[in-house]
């Protein structure tokens, strides 16, 4: 199982790439059709608008959840204490979906690792 990773990794980056030309091109085309004519500013072309998406996420927070306010960045000790409050049956079937999905079995949250 552990030979899928590299095909993990150029799936994920295939992903990321279409993510990013579909955001470069929406940004593209909403910025040149209403932009010129609303405020009399010039066109932009893709590089220019990737731009915009990396300075606006900067500027504005992109990374969502992660920057919100009263969000702890501790998800292991969140994880770990939805684990406790699981009944031991809720806990064997995480185990198992998990196992499933992986490939291994996953480890226990008490143990710390």
């Amino acid at each position: 199982m552990r030979a899928h990773w590299p095909i993990k990794l150029v799936e994920i980056g295939v992903f990321l790439a279409i993510v990013i030309a579909g955001f470069g091109s929406a940004v593209v085309q909403l910025w040149n059709l209403l932009m010129p004519d609303l405020f009399g500013l010039h066109t932009i072309n893709f590089w220019q608008a990737l731009g915009l998406i990396a300075l606006s996420w900067i500027l504005f927070g992109g990374l969502g959840r992660f920057r919100m306010p009263g969000y702890s960045s501790n998800w292991r000790q969140r994880m770990a204490e939805r684990y406790e409050r699981m009944t031991p049956e809720q806990r064997e079937e995480l185990r198992k979906a998990l196992e499933s999905r992986c490939g291994r079995r996953p480890a226990d949250p008490k143990s710390g690792s």
